[in-house]
């Protein structure tokens, strides 16, 4: 079994990656508590992990980068589109005041919010619902993470729901490999600005 030191040196090694308080972040977060027991063993392997209903922990990396996109300052308040197996919310949480995230399959809201309390991130509400329509009671928002591929174009729902000068972090595009893409809203206009390809799973209800 690996450990969250070799993680992070894989991260920085292997892609230049040199965001340390994100990384921080990540070697405070037990990733082995958000994997299936069976996949203990390689949690902080360089990879994405099953994590049960077609759905996967994202690769280390892509959690570290598009935490890195959103640019936290810890005063945020975020929104996360997908909480999976919660552990990208256990990282948003150590970076930002407050974490409101959905989730589709309840299955998964219910094992991620009950690990995140054992776990004692007590910053992170979860709820289970349709994640293109965001969470509305809660909004505005400073900060949105989308965390499951978006076929087509981002829903105007979550751009109403952001802050002016909020930046929106979706991976776009059609198939598997998708483009991520920051978005950063103005008041007269949205900024789009793309950052490299990653695969990702497509939402259980596409966009």
């Amino acid at each position: 079994m690996g450990t969250p030191s070799e993680m992070v040196r894989t991260i920085r090694v292997n892609y230049g990656f040199s965001d340390e308080i994100v990384l921080q972040a990540m070697l405070q977060v037990p990733r082995e508590k958000f994997v299936p027991s069976e996949f203990s063993d390689e949690a902080y392997d360089d990879g994405p992990l099953s994590i049960g209903f077609g759905q996967t922990i994202s690769q280390p990396y892509t959690v570290a980068f598009t935490t890195h996109l959103l640019d936290l300052q810890a005063s945020e308040k975020v929104l996360e589109i997908g909480t999976g197996s919660g552990y990208q919310s256990a990282v948003l949480s150590l970076l930002s005041k407050e974490v409101y995230s959905v989730e589709r399959i309840p299955e998964l809201s219910i094992e991620a919010e009950k690990k995140l309390k054992q776990l004692g991130f007590k910053n992170v509400l979860v709820k289970v619902g349709q994640g293109e329509e965001g969470w509305k009671d809660k909004a505005p928002f400073d900060s949105i993470l989308v965390t499951a591929g978006i076929f087509g174009e981002v829903p105007t729902e979550l751009f109403d729901q952001l802050k002016v000068g909020g930046v929106l972090v979706a991976p776009v595009g059609v198939g598997p490999d998708k483009k991520m893409v920051k978005f950063t809203k103005s008041k007269n206009r949205i900024k789009k600005e793309e950052h490299g390809i990653f695969h990702f799973v497509p939402f259980v209800e596409s966009f």
